[in-house]
């Protein structure tokens, strides 16, 4: 009997160079250590080369196109990224080939890449990160025009095929199925949970922290949609209404608000308050959570945010940190018991979860040790790798038995 094995793959991803973006980096390598081979095509970050190999992974990359905060420059971004992408494809292609493609959204105008080599007899796996749709709507606060109909065409497109699609959620499983019409059984859920060997507590840096005050910490992206504007209202609240002054925030990240947002901070006075650190080596997260006695997960409620994972949320819980959040419900999933939940989009309510947790030194600990035993026993890496190679075993069962009837 003849066996056959997909193990070339081809990971295709767009938003973010190779190996910076953490979840593409811990699913190209355990594909790798499973005995697999993987080239990913990705953007040029500063300094790098056009071809590297990474732990095992080879790398392609093309000239990241610049950065233009508005919905012509993602139109622009996504145009050209698809292109090079492609061209990119057609030499992997031959050098050094692959049996599967593997996308990762956004965006999801990577369908036409991966439909074009499903012609040629390839299969396709559906990595899908973001509710395009739903992002689109949260960053320009759009209504369902036309642009929100391409992107739900794109992923329904997307969706329906994919030989099988790789689901960050339940949320976004129940969207599959629902909107896109994706049979359960052609979906797998692998949750976007750290690696605790790479992130892990460190020895508290003093330098983080002032006398007398209470250390707030947030660390991720600072788009329109992640709430960091309705984060710096509820200071404003601490230091105003509540007569509670006693605290000092860190906000780690960048993004295409970031200047927006110092700006707020500086209208709303705080200034004194607040340190905006703006983007950090992924190796430094560590040594600011580890400094934090609370921190904070602000997107508030929208379609979107309701049904996305942050992985701000299980890095505080890796750290084993006391979190506050808007009460969304994939927050509740990912923190459970390691959060207070303030009501949505209530800028008060956070301002008053945050006290509780200030004035509690004890339930502070109780809630970081939750959070820090769900990510060793249910949300760590070591836990969701499993399904991802599942994905690609049953690709290889499915071969392995059309050859077997073919013979018979």
């Amino acid at each position: 009997m003849k066996t056959f094995k997909p193990t070339r793959i081809l990971m295709l991803l767009e938003n973010n160079p190779y190996p910076a973006d953490g979840r593409v980096r811990r699913e190209a390598t355990a594909l790798v250590n499973a005995g697999h081979s993987v080239v990913v095509i990705c953007p040029r970050g500063t300094g790098q080369p056009s071809m590297e190999i990474v732990s095992g992974v080879k790398a392609y990359r093309f000239p990241a196109p610049p950065e233009i905060p508005s919905f012509l420059g993602y139109l622009l971004e996504y145009g050209y990224a698809t292109a090079a992408i492609f061209m990119l494809s057609v030499y992997a292609l031959f050098e050094p080939g692959f049996d599967v493609v593997h996308t990762h959204n956004p965006p999801d105008t990577l369908v036409f890449v991966a439909g074009f080599y499903k012609l040629l007899g390839k299969r396709f796996v559906y990595d899908h990160h973001d509710l395009s749709p739903e992002m689109y709507r949260a960053i320009f606060r759009k209504k369902d025009g036309l642009v929100y109909r391409i992107l739900l065409w794109l992923e329904r497109i997307s969706c329906r095929l994919a030989d099988h699609v790789i689901a960050t959620n339940g949320s976004y499983k129940t969207v599959e199925m629902e909107r896109d019409g994706v049979p359960e059984e052609r979906i797998t859920i692998v949750r976007n949970g750290p690696d605790l060997k790479r992130l892990h507590p460190v020895e508290v840096d003093h330098t983080l922290k002032k006398p007398g005050k209470k250390t707030i910490c947030y660390v991720g992206n600072m788009g329109h949609h992640d709430g960091v504007d309705y984060l710096l209202r509820a200071l404003k609240h601490l230091v105003e209404k509540l007569n509670r002054p006693d605290f000092f925030c860190i906000l780690v990240g960048g993004g295409e608000a970031w200047p927006e947002l110092k700006l707020l901070a500086a209208e709303l006075k705080l200034d004194d308050y607040v340190l905006f650190t703006g983007n950090v080596a992924h190796t430094e997260v560590a040594r600011y959570l580890s400094a934090a006695d609370i921190c904070v997960a602000p997107e508030p409620s929208n379609d979107y945010n309701d049904r996305s994972t942050m992985i701000k949320m299980t890095e505080y819980l890796a750290l084993g940190k006391a979190t506050v959040a808007f009460d969304l419900p994939e927050h509740r999933v990912t923190a459970q018991e390691a959060a207070l939940y303030a009501q949505p989009n209530n800028e008060l309510d956070f301002a008053r979860k945050l006290i509780v947790l200030m004035d509690d030194p004890q339930l502070r600990s109780e809630m970081g040790a939750i959070g820090r035993r769900r990510m060793e026993t249910e949300l760590d890496w070591s836990h969701q790798v499993q399904y991802l190679l599942e994905v690609y075993q049953n690709f290889e069962k499915e071969v392995v038995q059309g050859i077997s009837v073919k013979e018979m």
